[in-house]
């Protein structure tokens, strides 16, 4: 099976690598020349557009950032729908509204070819591993042919119905709260800062007591060892905390925790650090209260 990856960062790298291993031709294409040397340096081959990726290609993994992206590499100049073989299988995996992935599938289905909205979880280091979560709607036989390609990127993969855009939706609830666990955890070990306290035994006692989660034994390693290299930006979760407030205000919901999250995304991207990793809201709880916290070692 020949497969194109679109988007060759944290996420789609490790996703085509895992396609190699097991045993797909896989052709990626990326604006960063070096993130195709690294593919091609793993057995994969590079193309310079979407379209010349998907010359014969049977499915089209689409590992980019938003809506606009997958639009622009779908239906741009050079797009993927110009040169994916008819009846081709477009993977989704992008983070956006409901409503984002319903269009874009109508507008696949009209070109010929079948959409899965199929956001992913689990991280860069998943991604590599071959181990993420795949939330997978729009399916059919679409999803039939694309099943191995996503068992080889994946742990897990939930079938969540025939209708496009639902796949998008559990995303959006898994954001709301992960977005709300990484401001929950770095405020947690700001203000355990500024009590005064170890901070390393903070992270033990905690990892082993009730107010642990997922995010905070992901994230507070970050800084404890003063290293905000961005493996999830900041502006990441600008983006989808933002969409989970468009979604709750059609919907005429209240999602007051979520919107406080928010906030402190967006004061730490305006501070200047929404390139850096999203544990970098501790850093801005620390210049806000004027503690500090671990620094990377030289």
């Amino acid at each position: 099976m020949e497969i194109a990856v679109i988007g060759l960062g944290s996420m789609g790298l490790g996703m085509a690598c895992s396609l190699l291993r097991a045993g797909f031709s896989v052709t990626g294409c990326d604006p960063v020349a070096a993130q195709g040397e690294r593919l091609a340096g793993e057995g994969g081959r590079v193309a310079a557009t979407p379209a010349q990726a998907c010359a014969g290609a049977d499915l089209a993994v689409l590992a980019v950032i938003n809506a606009a992206q997958t639009e622009a590499v779908l239906f741009g100049e050079e797009g993927a729908l110009t040169a994916l073989a008819e009846g081709g299988v477009v993977i989704s995996c992008a983070t956006m509204a409901p409503e984002a992935a319903r269009r874009l599938a109508e507008r696949t289905a009209a070109a010929g070819c079948h959409y899965l909205d199929a956001p992913m979880s689990g991280g860069a280091a998943r991604a590599g591993s071959g181990e993420l979560t795949f939330l997978v709607s729009g399916g059919g036989a679409g999803l039939d042919k694309a099943r191995p390609a996503l068992e080889a990127m994946s742990a897990r993969i939930y079938e969540l119905g025939e209708e496009p855009g639902t796949g998008a939706a559990f995303k959006m609830i898994n954001q709301l709260l992960a977005g709300v666990h990484i401001a929950a955890a770095c405020e947690a070990m700001a203000f355990a800062a500024r009590q005064g306290l170890d901070l390393a035994q903070v992270y033990e006692v905690i990892s082993n007591s009730a107010g642990n989660s997922w995010m905070f034994g992901n994230r507070v390693p970050h800084i404890l060892a003063g290293d905000y290299t961005p493996l999830s930006a900041v502006d990441i979760f600008v983006k989808d905390l933002g969409i989970v407030q468009e979604m709750a205000q059609s919907a005429r919901f209240p999602v007051p925790v979520s919107a406080a999250a928010l906030q402190m995304f967006l004061a730490t991207s305006g501070a200047g650090m929404g390139r850096d990793d999203d544990a970098s809201l501790a850093r801005l709880y620390a210049q806000i209260a004027g503690v500090e916290l671990p620094e990377a070692m030289p």
